[in-house]
């Protein structure tokens, strides 16, 4: 299957939290989206592996993606070498992507700078030739995508552009809740998270909303790039 945009996430919930209003959006125009987890994300406080899986399914068929799969990386452990830049490579081959999407470049977790250096050189290394990969037994052709765009995450990173996601922002935040063992539950017994904090979610809409008035919207997704950006035309911004 070709997939017209990739989502790479070092955790199940990465690719929601960073650009899940964006996903829907492009769901919407008719795009076809996956999403790639590198890891189980077990190393969380909170859940499980076995838990985040099933979640992860609820979030995919939420927000309508054509595929999820899981790469099974060491959550926390996993590095950007020869091993696993195969691994990514392999699986930018099998969907042949014309836009990456994946970590933020700077962030508090170690793993997503991690996920991000290791996504953004194996979509380079993917367009060489001489670099062999099979896959299901089949010699892999070479693809390059064209665009890598890095979605923001805990920090407040400065982006290069936004993405307005008035009409998602819903989706998003359903898709965000189907980790209902991350975020906050008067219920749980489990040790509180930065993430399972009461305020979270509401400092999620907030950035979305306060990066949507910077553009005179309801709502945006910021996303940082690697290279410059360039328009058609200058009535092509908004």
């Amino acid at each position: 299957m070709k997939l017209d945009i990739l989502v790479f996430g070092a955790h199940p919930d990465d690719a929601e939290l960073g650009a899940g209003g964006t996903m829907a959006k492009e769901i919407a125009l008719g795009k076809k989206i996956g999403i790639i987890d590198l890891t189980r994300g077990e190393l969380g406080t909170r859940g499980s592996a076995e838990i985040r899986d099933k979640e992860a399914e609820n979030s995919k068929n939420i927000l309508g993606v054509a595929i999820r799969e899981n790469l099974g990386f060491r959550d926390g452990f996993f590095v950007n070498d020869e091993k696993h830049q195969l691994e990514v490579i392999k699986t930018i081959r099998k969907y042949q992507p014309n836009i990456v999407l994946c970590n933020a470049v700077n962030d508090r977790h170690i793993d997503h700078a991690k996920g991000s250096e290791l996504v953004s050189h194996a979509c380079f290394l993917s367009g060489l030739v001489k670099i062999a990969t099979k896959l299901d037994g089949k010699q892999q052709e070479k693809w390059r995508p064209k665009l890598v765009y890095h979605y923001i995450q805990w920090k407040n990173l400065t982006p290069d552009f936004v993405v307005d996601i008035s009409e998602f922002m819903e989706k998003k935040t359903d898709a965000i809740l189907a980790y209902s063992s991350q975020f906050h539950d008067p219920n749980s017994k489990e040790p509180e998270t930065p993430i399972s904090s009461k305020t979270f979610i509401q400092s999620v809409r907030y950035r979305a909303q306060d990066l949507g008035r910077l553009i005179g919207v309801d709502y945006a997704e910021g996303f940082t790039v690697e290279r410059m950006l360039a328009v058609d035309s200058l009535d092509s911004l908004i």
